[in-house]
């Protein structure tokens, strides 16, 4: 029966420890605040997209898809022509058109996009002047570019930890704490567009002009970094 008891003593011990670890790990915190700041810069767009298209009609299907793709190609060979311009295609889909009573398809029609990209505005301005003389617009936007996103929230993480920290002593001093512990902190970013002209206003003619390549009004958008995080106030 002795080495029972020796394995009934060691059993035990490790119950006991195991009990005075989970008590120790449960240990209830006081006072412990959850606190939110947000810093924000306002950046300007540096990438300009433009969406081009060609669309037809025709009661040969086949015929019309040669006629597409040939307008498409040799636009995607005007605009790989110009440097600092990314190109790329964009959707292209087909579709049934049906006699007045919609019984029987009476032709069939298609559309197909490409799409620009550019940081030199006036290089992507004065292409699509050029290609709408063959295409129609689709639209048009303006972004932050990755890097300049990037490069944009770290300068703003020092800030976001500053407002917290100054947000945390305050908060410290109102409660009548003396100074406070960082039990956690989330850096997040995010952003808010402020959107340019809208392309209606802007008129897609004024790109057809062979005389003025029309100025373009990129906008800004808010790049934001948001701390969240809790803190233990310490009192006196």
């Amino acid at each position: 029966m002795q080495p029972l008891s020796r394995l009934a003593i060691a059993l035990a011990f490790t119950t006991a420890g195991l009990l005075s670890v989970t008590a120790h790990a449960e240990e209830p915190r006081y006072n412990q605040i959850s606190l939110s700041t947000q810093v924000s810069h306002e950046v300007a767009h540096d990438l300009m997209q433009v969406t081009l298209y060609t669309e037809a009609q025709n009661q040969d299907p086949a015929a019309l898809a040669a006629e597409i793709t040939r307008t498409l190609n040799a636009g995607l060979a005007q605009a790989r022509g110009v440097q600092g311009v990314t190109v790329s295609q964009g959707s292209r889909n087909s579709y049934p058109v049906y006699s007045e009573k919609g019984e029987q398809i009476s032709a069939w029609r298609e559309r197909a996009e490409i799409r620009l990209e550019s940081a030199d505005f006036a290089a992507l301005s004065k292409l699509t002047g050029d290609m709408l003389k063959t295409l129609k617009m689709g639209g048009m936007s303006f972004s932050i570019a990755d890097a300049t996103r990037k490069k944009e929230e770290d300068a703003l993480i020092k800030d976001a930890v500053t407002a917290f920290k100054e947000r945390a002593q305050l908060t410290t001093e109102a409660l009548g704490g003396s100074t406070y512990k960082l039990v956690s902190l989330n850096l997040n970013s995010g952003g808010f567009v402020r959107p340019p002209m809208r392309m209606e206003a802007m008129k897609a003619a004024s790109f057809a002009s062979d005389s003025v390549t029309p100025d373009v009004e990129a906008g800004t958008s808010q790049v934001t970094m948001n701390s969240d995080g809790v803190i233990e106030v310490q009192m006196p």
